[in-house]
């Protein structure tokens, strides 16, 4: 993909600077947060708060620091979302900074750091924090204008069928490779009537920008996020059974659901500008944040069971997209339901391969990098 990310090089989630106009986690949407932030005494605020320290020091919290390193699940140094492992399996890490280090500041990401639910969804619409342009924040509703829902819906449900039709009667395929990293950018050409052969060389520039205008960069974490959609559905037959001929409806839940527990974009970095007080202490004002986006969804705090995949879940809430208009974020759900649609409509029996399960990986943006499927069953 021409304009996906390097996730795991990439300077700008620790460069305390937007990140350039092209990179899709510049854009990362907000959602207020669904539950009132936490207060004093109750829940996950009666924690230790942690003291802000200058840059280049970690501090533990108050009560690990009287025990000392040797405590029983006490640490002293906080770990670090880029540490050696974190891109196979961050949620152990994103744990220890949620329950132990709430605000830290972590020098590989060169940035202080927010884990907790709470504070993630507060800062990616406390205008205590910088804001670039996300899918779903408000400013889309007024700068996406004259776009005609019904042909996006058309042209989606369209290409799912043309894709899934081309991969019916293999006897394995990769959905990932096959579908998911074709239908974001195939819809896109379709709207805006570029020919299929051109497809992938102009939809990434002027034509996605024809549709989308600064959402254009999305076309990437859809994709990813369409690949972990899948991943969650076909992981668990009951699943896969239920959301085989589900309701428009039913499938936006699995779709939010998704959103919520494997997030496209894992972190967000903003910059404030002025102190702001936090769950875990205060952040200083002029300072780069990194908001951990996969951290928050898998807050306990916030969701029961949050590692469990529940498109019936009546705690319900996701910060990968806001709610305002726009047609990125239209395209994306669109795509998930079409996408489901297709590939049970051309493979009624479509289940993963023998053995094989999702793994998702990446750092700032994550998402399975293969759906090994068998069309027939």
């Amino acid at each position: 993909m021409s304009d996906e990310p390097d996730h795991e090089s990439n300077g700008s989630a620790g460069s305390g600077r937007p990140a350039p106009s092209g990179d899709p986690w510049s854009r990362l949407p907000s959602m207020a947060p669904a539950v009132p932030p936490r207060k004093p005494g109750s829940g996950a605020s009666a924690r230790p708060p942690f003291v802000a320290t200058a840059p280049g020091r970690v501090r533990a919290v108050a009560e690990r620091a009287v025990d000392g390193p040797g405590a029983p699940g006490g640490r002293t140094v906080a770990p670090s979302p880029l540490d050696p492992g974190a891109s196979h399996d961050p949620h152990g890490i994103h744990r220890t900074l949620r329950e132990q280090f709430p605000l830290t500041y972590d020098p590989l990401l060169r940035a202080w750091v927010l884990s907790r639910y709470a504070d993630v969804a507060a800062a990616l619409t406390d205008d205590r924090f910088t804001h670039g342009h996300r899918p779903g924040d408000p400013p889309c509703a007024r700068a996406h204008v004259d776009v005609d829902v019904e042909a996006l819906r058309s042209v989606t449900e369209r290409t799912a069928h043309v894709l899934a039709r081309r991969i019916a009667d293999r006897p394995q395929a990769d959905l990932v490779a096959d579908f998911c990293h074709w239908l974001p950018a195939g819809t896109v050409a379709a709207a805006v009537g570029v020919p299929y052969r051109d497809m992938m060389r102009l939809v990434r520039g002027r034509a996605a920008g024809a549709l989308a205008g600064e959402c254009g960069g999305q076309i990437a974490v859809r994709e990813k996020a369409l690949a972990s959609f899948l991943g969650n559905v076909l992981a668990d037959p009951d699943q896969t059974a239920t959301l085989r001929d589900a309701p428009a409806g039913l499938v936006a839940r699995a779709w939010g659901e998704s959103l919520r527990r494997d997030p496209p974009v894992q972190v967000a970095v903003r910059r404030t500008r002025a102190e702001v007080p936090t769950s875990g202490g205060v952040v200083p004002a002029g300072a780069p944040v990194a908001l951990l986006i996969g951290s928050a969804g898998r807050d306990p705090e916030r969701f029961r069971e949050p590692d469990r995949f529940d498109p019936f879940r009546d705690d319900a809430g996701q910060l990968t997209y806001g709610t305002g208009f726009c047609p990125a974020v239209l395209l994306a759900g669109y795509e998930a339901e079409y996408a489901l649609r297709a590939l049970f409509a051309a493979m009624p029996r479509l289940r993963l391969a023998d053995g094989f399960r999702p793994v998702p990986t990446g750092l700032i943006t994550r998402a399975p990098r293969s759906l090994i499927v068998r069309p027939g069953g």
